[in-house]
């Protein structure tokens, strides 16, 4: 097994000739056995990425492996459950769980995609077309999990769910990852609701990768600050966010080192973090060899 679930060096992909670049120059790698949360605005990236990793989508430029091969050749051992949720509506959910079952013969897992079915109280005999979007997306769920796969790709999953039902569901695919050490992408606009489960964070935003790493790193990167405005001397060190309030500033920032002045300094939340990057596209991008927790700042 590769220690690799996915890398990408200078990955692009544009639709059409004359189309725009919906992912473009970017480089990730993401170790083998991580909770991954990829956030970012609508149209910045975050469905392509997923899609061209399960083999779904080809690149325009750059190179994708994904556990140590090829999508393609990878495509067994990857599960993917796309936004929409596609499914056979003249099936019932057994039938449909007897297909999964009949396209991996050597890795399903029945009992697995029969606990996550059973969870929302579905009646087997019951055609995919007359499921409520919520009780689609458990199924599509229950077959992405009955595959056993390494690399588990889900976009948007939990969008349609009530908030016992993410819960519920967010614990089966942490018990998943746990127990199987299964690799785990999940895109998403709730950023508080992957800050307890997720530890790596691919942040996208203008189709490029903006922030890369393990999230506790990414955090001890950054510090919240605020002072004086008219003490401010922030030259030496990256400022992602400023604002100025009568004669206070408030500002998130990447220090190079000990902060010059009088400043009240706090760690920033994930949502913080990722808040402040959205809002402010022009700055800098931090990998994860530029993200080693900096010398604490006084």
């Amino acid at each position: 097994m590769s220690d690799t679930a996915l890398e990408a060096t200078g990955l692009g992909k544009r639709f059409g000739r004359r189309g725009g670049w919906a992912l473009r120059d970017s480089a990730v790698r993401l170790p083998a056995g991580r909770v991954c949360a990829v956030v970012g605005p609508n149209g910045a990236g975050k469905s392509t990425l997923l899609a061209l990793a399960a083999g779904l989508l080809q690149p325009t430029e750059g190179r994708l492996t994904v556990l140590g091969n090829t999508p393609a050749a990878a495509r067994h051992r990857i599960g993917y459950v796309a936004q929409d949720k596609p499914l056979y509506p003249q099936l019932t959910v057994a039938e449909t769980l007897r297909m999964g079952a009949d396209l991996n013969p050597e890795r399903w897992d029945a009992a697995t995609a029969g606990r996550v079915v059973a969870g929302g109280d579905l009646d087997p005999r019951s055609r995919i077309r007359s499921l409520s979007g919520g009780q689609r997306t458990r199924v599509a769920l229950a077959l992405a999990l009955g595959k056993r796969p390494e690399l588990l790709l889900l976009d948007e999953p939990m969008a349609d769910l009530d908030p016992l039902a993410r819960h519920e569901l967010m614990g089966a695919l942490m018990a998943e990852a746990a127990q199987y050490g299964t690799t785990i992408v999940m895109s998403s606009h709730v950023v508080a609701e992957l800050e307890d489960s997720c530890d790596h964070l691919l942040l996208v935003g203008d189709g490029r990768i903006r922030l890369a790493g393990e999230i506790d790193d990414l955090l001890a990167a950054h510090l919240r600050i605020s002072g004086a405005a008219d003490a401010a001397d922030l030259d030496a060190h990256t400022v992602v966010e400023s604002r100025v309030t009568g004669r206070q500033l408030t500002a998130l920032i990447r220090p190079a080192g000990p902060l010059a002045g009088d400043w009240r300094t706090s760690a920033p939340t994930l949502e913080e973090l990722v808040l402040a990057h959205l809002r402010n596209p022009a700055a800098p991008s931090l990998t994860p060899a530029e993200a080693a927790p900096q010398e604490s700042a006084a």
